[in-house]
């Protein structure tokens, strides 16, 4: 019996389900009933893989309703899935079509299942999330203000930003409070700041948006996060290498990490001036210095083992 794959293409209102090879569909609403529905039907059909599709938010509740039924269900990159739909040849783009895209996505690439983070855990990359997006939002007015003369305007971009720091002091707050609740994260954070160069900042994102740190592999968790190199070849021909994909906003807050370390830890910097001296360009050695330092934080947490200039962390 042929294994059976379903792709489930959400939208605001409405999940569109297509199941590879068996050619069985059918539509729900996205509220309480539609998911019980889903949950259901899916449970009868008992699918080796369903793969829901990215989209901006939308997909978190139908995935964890999923997950909660102990159902196979992995959530895939909507970037993945149109190359593949463009390989496929299929240039038509309907819910429907796109469900079956989907389900023929993950029957052809089989991507991994991994366990979703609990409710706490959700909240505190919500937490964090929110967090991100007031400081960008303070940092765009910062900007508006360099470039507006007018007293009447700057005072009001004095008054956004001052709300703007009362927020982000109280998300800090929020934080705080909940990562205390946690002593395992308390206990987590403490080894990924043990670290030169991971402050708070850091070490929650991690905690919060890659809980699957000191599971995998030194390749599988740069992957994760976006920073192994892939290259461009073909023939003779061969392009730069590049990194992409996997979580950005693990990978921004890595770099960032990698430019203090960088400064301040001497075992990384050692490693990036060593790559700076054999005539890499800054910013690559920067990327493989926020790799290693990725490699280094996923054998800590592993090991359970605190940072120390004298252990190889591998």
């Amino acid at each position: 019996m042929d294994l059976l794959f379903v792709g489930i293409d959400v939208s605001k209102d409405r999940l569109d389900v297509h199941a590879h090879p068996s050619g069985q569909s059918f539509a729900t609403t996205r509220n309480g009933a539609g998911l019980a529905e889903l949950v259901e039907r899916l449970r009868a059909w008992e699918p080796a893989l369903i793969a829901v599709e990215a989209t901006g938010g939308f997909e978190t509740t139908v995935a964890a309703a999923l997950a909660a039924a102990r159902l196979p269900v992995v959530v895939v990159n909507p970037a993945q899935v149109r190359h593949y739909a463009q390989a496929l040849g299929k240039r038509a783009k309907t819910d429907a079509i796109d469900a079956d895209v989907i389900a023929r996505f993950a029957a052809a690439t089989r991507p991994a299942l991994r366990e979703f983070p609990d409710e706490t855990t959700r909240l505190l990359a919500d937490l964090v999330a929110r967090r991100r997006q007031i400081v960008e939002m303070m940092a765009a007015e910062g900007q508006r203000e360099r470039r507006i003369a007018d007293k009447r305007l700057k005072k009001s971009i004095l008054r956004l930003r001052k709300a703007l720091e009362k927020e982000l002091t109280e998300i800090d707050g929020e934080i705080d409070d909940t990562m205390r609740g946690s002593p395992a994260w308390v206990e987590k954070e403490s080894l990924l700041a043990s670290v030169p160069g991971v402050g708070p900042v850091t070490a929650r994102t991690l905690i919060a948006e890659m809980p699957e740190l000191g599971t995998l592999d030194r390749r599988q968790i740069a992957a994760l996060a976006g920073l192994a190199p892939w290259t461009r070849q073909s023939g003779q021909w061969r392009g730069k290498s590049m990194i992409g994909g996997g979580r950005k906003t693990v990978r921004a807050v890595l770099f960032m990490a990698a430019l203090v370390a960088a400064r301040f830890n001497p075992l990384l910097k050692a490693f990036r001036d060593k790559l700076v001296a054999a005539g890499k360009p800054k910013l690559v050695a920067t990327v493989a210095t926020a790799r290693k330092l990725l490699t280094i934080l996923n054998a800590m947490v592993r090991d359970g083992r605190p940072w120390s200039p004298e252990v190889t962390h591998v």
